[in-house]
């Protein structure tokens, strides 16, 4: 596998790239080309070009989850892209309304105008996506220390309801090392998502882990996730987007982490 960081919160010094406070990965796998996730805007796609990826040649497109730093771009895209071939994987309430504070907060384009511009799959369990990754779907709770947490309302059975973040997932590289796990903001929890891509892809050891995990305050919560990554000996963390720099000096105490910014390549 071949990740690249098309976009990012942070940038590199002399990486001259576009950043925001978003996510958006290149993905390559053997002859499938994956993309995950589109950032808040076009700066993935100035980025790929700057990078000489053609975003033309993806295959697929997977969607961690609804809120517009993952799925802001998804109209850039296709503005850029014509290829109604392409097959967009997401959870089933990925592109229902989203708002916070009275804000909207979620996709660039709904479900009906996506359908006309590629082929749309919306799923809840486990979708292959290439020989080797797996699109997780949603992720089950099996801890009592990443409690979900709503954030602003969603669009759900006829009513704006609380939004719990159900659509959160990730997808999984399953390597001759173990799982390699890519996430958008582990709403879910990284260490659930973890312990439900190791049930999915029938393999306890985790080589790596890429993306944000939700973790801000020097807490309870972040203390746990720590012992865990320190217990499934993880040699590959890559924390960003929405860790606080509080958040990663703790970790990096206790685990091997690394710096990832816009331009980062990860082959594994």
């Amino acid at each position: 596998m071949r990740l690249k960081v098309l976009v990012d919160n942070n940038t590199f010094i002399d990486e001259y790239y576009l950043g925001e406070p978003a996510v958006s990965y290149y993905i390559e796998d053997e002859d499938t080309k994956i993309l995950f996730d589109t950032g808040y805007s076009n700066a993935f796609i100035k980025n790929a070009k700057k990078m000489e990826i053609d975003l033309n040649k993806i295959d697929k497109i997977a969607i961690s989850h609804g809120h517009n730093d993952h799925t802001g771009g998804i109209k850039a895209l296709f503005e850029e892209v014509k290829n109604p071939r392409i097959q967009l994987v997401a959870h089933t309430g990925c592109f229902e309304k989203k708002e916070c504070d009275q804000e909207f907060i979620g996709s660039s384009m709904s479900k009906e105008e996506l359908e006309k511009v590629c082929q749309l799959k919306l799923t809840n369990v486990p979708v292959k996506l290439s020989k080797n990754i797996t699109f997780l779907g949603e992720i089950p709770e099996s801890n009592n220390f990443e409690e979900r947490r709503a954030i602003g309302k969603c669009y759900e059975k006829g009513k704006m309801i609380e939004d719990m973040v159900k659509d959160d997932t990730v997808i999984v590289y399953k390597s001759e090392k173990g799982l390699f796990i890519v996430t958008g903001c582990s709403h879910s929890g990284i260490c659930n998502i973890i312990e439900y891509a190791k049930t999915v892809c029938q393999e306890e050891r985790i080589c790596g882990v890429i993306g944000g995990f939700h973790l801000f305050e020097v807490d309870e919560q972040l203390e746990k996730t720590i012992q865990y990554f320190k217990e499934n000996a993880i040699e590959l963390l890559y924390p960003c987007h929405c860790v606080s720099l509080k958040a990663k000096i703790e970790m990096g105490k206790n685990l091997p982490i690394q710096e990832v910014g816009v331009g980062l390549e990860i082959k594994i």
